[in-house]
C-alpha cells in the first residue's frame, strides 16, 4: 500500500514577463497579481499548503478561457480551473505555479428546456443558485455534495453527495459539455439526448478528470421532477454500526430512499453546538423520501420496523420545508461545525465506498482506531451508497499529528481497496491520493491514463501534477 502524499512535489514553471503584458492588455483589472488574491486562489480545503498561483484571471466568458488557455499553452505555463474553492484533496494548487483561471463569474443558466427535464449552465452556477432558478417550473437538480460547489468543479471532480443513492452522481447527470483543449481549441461533447453509441464517450472522460485534460466551460445537466411529497427523519442508535446495518437493509430489500446520512456521535455534538439544534449526542441517520403521498408513507413504516430492529430510537419527523431545511442545513454544516471543535485545526479527510454489505464493517474499524489512536475525529457518510468520510483534527504545528492522521488514513483505504472498493468515493485523488490510485487500478491502468493526458495534453498545463505524475 502506498503512503499518501505529506508533501507534494513542487517544480516551479515561471510566468514570463511577456506573457502576463499580454493578459493584463486583454483582461485588465481582471488579471490580478495581488498577494491576497493569489493566496486566496492557492488554498482549498486539504491540509497541504503550496505557494500561491503568480497570477488569477476572472474569466467571463468561453473566449476568455479559450484566450488564457492559448497564450498560455505558447509559453508553457500551467493553468488551473477555480470554481468554489471547497476541493479537499488539493485539486486547485499550484504546485507548478502558473496561472488560475477563476470561473465563478461565469454563472449564467443559460438554458432551460423544461419539457426535455434538461439545462445548460455555465460552470460557475452553484448547486443552490440552479435549483432556485428551476423550482418555478417544477424541477431540480438532485446531486448535493454537501458544500455549496459549482457545477464545472462538481463535474470535474465526477462529485455526487447525499441523493446519490437514488439520483445517481455527476457522471450520470451530465449529458454534454462545451470543453476548452490545452490548445485553446473549444470542442463540444454529448448531446441532450439521454443516450448515444456515437463514438467515445468523451462527455465521460471530462467528468471526474479534475481539470486535466480540459477546463469546462459550459454543462448540459438532467434535471428532476420535485417529487410530490417529501418526508425527512432522523433516528438515534447505540452505536454506529446498527445505524449502517439498517441502511444496508434498507438497500437489500429495495426501499427507494433518496437520501441516507449517517452521522456520528462527534459530528452530532459538532453540529449542536455550531447550529443550537439539542439533538440527541449518539449516532443518527438522517433519511428523505421522494414520491407520492402514499409511498412516502410507505417508506418510512418499513423504515420506522427496520430501525426498531437495530435499537433505533427517538424516530422525529419533518414534514415541512423548514423542518427538513433545518436538518439538512445541519448535516451540510457537519464539516465546518467540526473544524470549530478544534480552534486553529487542520482536516485531513479520507473518503472509501464499498460495496454495501461491507460498509458497517468499514465504518466501525475506521473509528476504533480513530478512538484508539486518541486523534479527534468525526464521521459523515452517504451510507445509502456504501460511501463514507472520517475526518481527524490536526494541529497545522505538530507534524506528529498529521503523520498520525495520515496513517489512520491510508488503513482505511487499505481495507476498502480490500473489499474491493475504492480509494475515493466522490473527492477525487487531487495530490493526496495519487498513491492510492495506483494500489487500486494497478500500474498499467495508471499507465494508460497517463497515455491519454499526454495525448492531449502534450506540454501538461492542465491542473500539472493532479492524479499521477508524468
Amino acid at each position: 500500500m502506498n503512503a499518501p502524499h505529506l508533501t507534494p512535489d513542487q517544480i516551479a514553471r515561471p510566468v514570463p514577463a511577456e506573457l502576463l503584458a499580454q493578459l493584463r492588455a486583454h483582461f485588465g483589472e481582471r488579471c490580478s497579481t495581488a498577494l491576497a488574491v493569489r493566496q486566496q486562489h492557492g488554498r482549498d480545503e486539504s491540509p497541504f499548503d503550496v505557494p500561491p498561483p503568480e497570477a488569477v484571471l476572472f474569466c467571463e466568458s468561453t473566449a476568455d478561457v479559450a484566450l488564457a488557455v492559448r497564450l498560455a499553452a505558447a509559453h508553457r505555463v500551467p493553468v488551473i480551473a477555480y470554481g468554489a474553492g471547497s476541493s479537499l484533496e488539493g485539486h486547485l494548487l499550484a504546485v507548478q505555479g502558473g496561472l488560475s483561471l477563476d470561473l465563478s463569474r461565469m454563472n449564467q443558466v443559460m438554458r432551460v428546456q423544461a419539457e426535455d427535464l434538461t439545462a445548460t449552465v455555465q460552470p460557475g452556477v452553484l448547486r443552490s443558485q440552479l435549483n432556485r432558478e428551476i423550482k418555478d417550473q417544477g424541477l431540480f437538480f438532485p446531486i448535493d455534495p454537501g458544500a455549496d460547489a459549482s457545477i464545472g468543479g462538481m463535474s470535474a471532480t465526477r462529485a455526487s453527495g447525499t441523493n446519490a443513492v437514488r439520483y445517481g452522481t455527476m457522471r450520470e447527470n451530465v449529458l454534454a459539455l462545451e470543453v476548452v483543449t490545452a490548445s485553446g481549441e473549444v470542442i463540444h461533447t454529448g448531446t441532450r439526448a439521454r443516450k448515444s453509441s456515437a463514438g467515445y464517450d468523451l462527455t465521460r472522460l471530462m467528468v471526474g478528470s479534475e481539470g486535466t485534460l480540459g477546463i469546462i466551460t459550459e454543462v448540459t445537466l438532467k434535471l428532476h421532477p420535485l417529487p410530490e411529497c417529501v418526508a425527512a427523519a432522523i433516528c438515534f442508535f447505540a452505536d454506529v454500526g446498527a445505524a449502517v446495518n439498517t441502511t444496508i437493509q434498507l438497500i437489500q430489500l429495495g426501499v427507494p430512499i433518496a437520501r441516507c446520512e449517517l452521522l456520528d456521535t462527534h459530528a452530532v455534538r459538532a453540529v449542536n453546538h455550531h447550529d443550537h439544534l439539542g439533538l440527541k449526542e449518539a449516532p443518527m441517520l438522517l433519511m428523505e423520501f421522494h414520491g407520492s403521498d402514499a409511498s412516502v408513507k410507505e417508506q418510512a413504516a418499513t423504515v420506522q420496523e427496520l430501525a426498531r430492529d437495530w435499537g433505533g430510537q427517538d424516530f422525529q419527523w419533518a414534514t415541512t420545508p423548514e423542518e427538513r431545511t433545518r436538518l439538512w442545513t445541519a448535516r451540510h454544516h457537519a464539516y465546518l461545525s467540526a473544524l470549530q471543535m478544534k480552534p486553529g485545526c487542520r482536516a485531513v479527510t479520507t473518503d472509501t465506498c464499498v460495496p454495501i454489505s461491507r460498509l458497517a464493517e468499514m465504518v466501525t474499524a475506521a473509528l476504533a482506531e480513530a478512538e484508539a489512536a486518541g486523534l479527534p475525529h468525526f464521521v459523515v457518510g452517504h451510507v445509502g451508497d456504501g460511501n463514507f468520510h472520517i475526518a481527524y483534527l490536526i494541529d497545522p504545528a505538530l507534524p506528529a499529528e498529521r503523520e498520525l492522521a495520515e496513517d489512520l488514513n491510508r488503513r482505511v483505504v487499505e481495507r476498502a481497496i480490500a473489499a474491493q472498493g475504492t480509494c475515493t468515493g466522490e473527492h477525487g485523488i487531487g495530490l493526496h491520493k495519487q498513491g492510492f490510485l495506483v494500489d487500486e487500478t494497478g500500474e498499467g491502468a495508471v499507465a494508460m491514463m497517463r497515455a491519454v493526458k499526454q495525448a492531449l495534453d502534450p506540454h501538461n498545463i492542465l491542473n500539472p501534477g493532479k492524479i499521477f505524475q508524468l
